[in-house]
C-alpha cells in the first residue's frame, strides 16, 4: 500500500504540525502528542480529556472545539498514548472543575488512564471522572458488554457531555450525560479491505477481493463471519438488525444514525446505506432525529463502514443539537 510520508516514525508529529498549522483558531499543541483548545480553557469549566492511537481522525484529536472535548493525547497508529501524554492533557485542561475522562475500551489506552488520573490526583489535586464507550456489540454479547470496543458511538458521547459543560455543570452532571448518551450507543461495522499501518507497511489483515467481513474491529480485529461481498441492501439489513436484537427500538421513539466512513467508502455508498437504513427504522415507525453520514471515526484507509444508533430522549437531543465546532463537524 502506498503511503504519502516522509520517515514513518514521523508520521504522527508531521500530522499533528499540519492540523494545528491548518486549523491555529482551533487546535494548540504546547506539549508534544497533546492537542487542546488553541483558546485555552475556561474558568470553571469541567475539562472532557480523550486519547487514543492515531490513524481514526476525526476521534480523537478533531474533535477538541467548543461543545466537544477540551483536549486528546495522541498515540502512535493504533497505539495507546503514554499515562504521562494523558496526565499532561489533564493538567492543561483542568479549569478547576475537575475532569471527564472520556474514551474508548481498549486496554492499553484503560491502563494508562487509570495511572494518569492516579497521577493528577496525587500531584495536583485534580478530580476525575470516567465514561468508557462500550458500543461495538459485535466485539462481545450482551452479557460481557463491559468487555466490548468502543467505536463510532464517541462521537455522541463528545457532544453529549461536550455541550453539557459548556452550560457549566458540575462533573457529576458531565458525567452523567456521558454515560447516559453512551449506555444509548450501539454500532457495528463490516469491512472490505484492510489499512496498512505506517511504521510497518504491512496490512492489517488479509481478504480476498470477492470477500466482506461483518463485525470487523477499526484495527483489524476479527469479525463474527466472512463470506462472498453481499449487495448494499442485504449488508445492511444484516447490521442494522443486529442493533436492534441489542437494543431493540419501538414506534414512537426517536434515535440519531450515524453511517461512518472507516476512510476509503465514499459518500455515494454511504448514503446507498443510509437510503436503506431509514427505509427499515421507517417501518418500525421510528423516527430519525439528526443523522450523520460521512467520515466521523476512520481507520486509516480501510475500506468499509460503521453505523451507529443513539436512542435519544429529550435532554440528549437538545444536547446533540447546541452548538459546537471544530474542523472536522459544526453544529
Amino acid at each position: 500500500m502506498k503511503k504519502i510520508l516522509n520517515n514513518p516514525d514521523s508520521y504522527v508529529d508531521e500530522m499533528l504540525d499540519g492540523l494545528c498549522l491548518a486549523h491555529p483558531h482551533l487546535y494548540a499543541q504546547t506539549q508534544p502528542r497533546v492537542i487542546t483548545r488553541a483558546g485555552g480553557t475556561t474558568a470553571g469549566k469541567v475539562g472532557i480529556v480523550t486519547g487514543g492511537g492515531s490513524g481514526h481522525l476525526p476521534i480523537f484529536t478533531g474533535y477538541v472545539g467548543k461543545g466537544l472535548l477540551d483536549g486528546a493525547a495522541i498515540g502512535n497508529v493504533f497505539a495507546s498514548p503514554s499515562a504521562e501524554q494523558m496526565a499532561t492533557t489533564m493538567k492543561l485542561c483542568d479549569s478547576g472543575a475537575g475532569i471527564l475522562r472520556l474514551y474508548g475500551n481498549y486496554g492499553g489506552d484503560v491502563m494508562n488512564f487509570d495511572m494518569a488520573g492516579e497521577m493528577v490526583e496525587i500531584e495536583h489535586n485534580i478530580t476525575s471522572t470516567t465514561v468508557l464507550l462500550t458500543d461495538d456489540v459485535a466485539s462481545a454479547g450482551p452479557e460481557e458488554a463491559d468487555k466490548r470496543r468502543g467505536v463510532a458511538g464517541m462521537v455522541y458521547a463528545f457532544k453529549a457531555a461536550g455541550a453539557k459543560a459548556e452550560e457549566m455543570a458540575d462533573l457529576a452532571e458531565v458525567t452523567r450525560i456521558a454515560q447516559k448518551t453512551a449506555d444509548n450507543c450501539r454500532s457495528i461495522g463490516m469491512a472490505l479491505t484492510p489499512c496498512t499501518i505506517p511504521q510497518s507497511a504491512t496490512a492489517t489483515f488479509e481478504i480476498a477481493e470477492n470477500e466482506m467481513e461483518m463485525g470487523m474491529g477499526i484495527h483489524g480485529e476479527p469479525g463474527i463471519w466472512r463470506d462472498t461481498l453481499k449487495t448494499a441492501d442485504e449488508i445492511v439489513d444484516e447490521m442494522v438488525r443486529r442493533l436492534l436484537a441489542d437494543m431493540p427500538v419501538t414506534a414512537g421513539e426517536r434515535v440519531s444514525v450515524l453511517v461512518n466512513s472507516l476512510g476509503a467508502t465514499p459518500p455515494e455508498e454511504l448514503y446507498i446505506m443510509y437510503r436503506r437504513v431509514k427505509a427499515a427504522f421507517d417501518a418500525l415507525g421510528v423516527e430519525i432525529i439528526m443523522p450523520l453520514i460521512g467520515r466521523y471515526a476512520t481507520s486509516m484507509e480501510m475500506a468499509g463502514a460503521t453505523i451507529t444508533i443513539c436512542k435519544l430522549d429529550d435532554e440528549v437531543e437538545a444536547l446533540l443539537a447546541a452548538p459546537a465546532h471544530c474542523a472536522f463537524w459544526s453544529v
